[in-house]
């Protein structure tokens, strides 16, 4: 049951990184075409930039599910390193406790801006619901918290650092 999970779980990785990989590209892509509309055309496309303002929301809120998996979110690694044992275990799952209130209230009231701004639309494109926009909130905090129980079915709290670990993180 809990190599089913796991696997699962590495599915749901591997789709929010191409999903944030592929808001990325598109972002790329469609803001030099803005510039060359405003500058070069003297005509500017009204599209780009609320497009891309969208796509950094996803590329964002699911960048932040994968680094979070992967260990390559921000935290203080000082306090664990100095901790074994009982108390290492305990910070840990207090950790993964504040991690798991944090995104229920962002599932939760994610939820609840959705529902609210459903049935506006985006000005710039008016057959996309505002709703539409605020998705990812909920989303990466239902992908969060999936993240969170897998964590603490696992127990393994924090990434083990190495030398050499430390030192490809830093030349990638």
């Amino acid at each position: 049951m809990k190599q089913q999970y796991i696997r699962a779980m590495d599915a749901l990785h591997q789709v929010a990184l191409f999903i944030a990989g592929s808001c990325l590209v598109i972002i790329t892509l469609i803001i030099p075409w803005g510039v060359f509309t405003r500058f070069v055309l003297n005509s500017a496309s009204s599209w780009p930039e609320p497009l891309a303002v969208l796509l950094m929301i996803w590329l964002s809120f699911l960048s932040a599910c994968v680094c979070y998996r992967e260990y390559l979110h921000i935290g203080v690694g000082l306090l664990p390193a100095f901790l074994t044992g009982t108390s290492r275990n305990v910070l840990g799952f207090l950790i993964e406790v504040c991690m798991m209130a944090t995104n229920l209230f962002m599932l939760w009231w994610g939820l609840k801006l959705v529902e609210a701004t459903w049935y506006q639309s985006i000005a710039e494109f008016p057959i996309v619901s505002a709703g539409f926009a605020y998705v990812p909130v909920p989303l990466g905090g239902l992908i969060m918290v999936l993240f969170v129980i897998e964590r603490m079915w696992t127990q393994e709290w924090f990434m083990e650092q190495s030398i050499e670990t430390t030192s490809s993180l830093t030349t990638e």
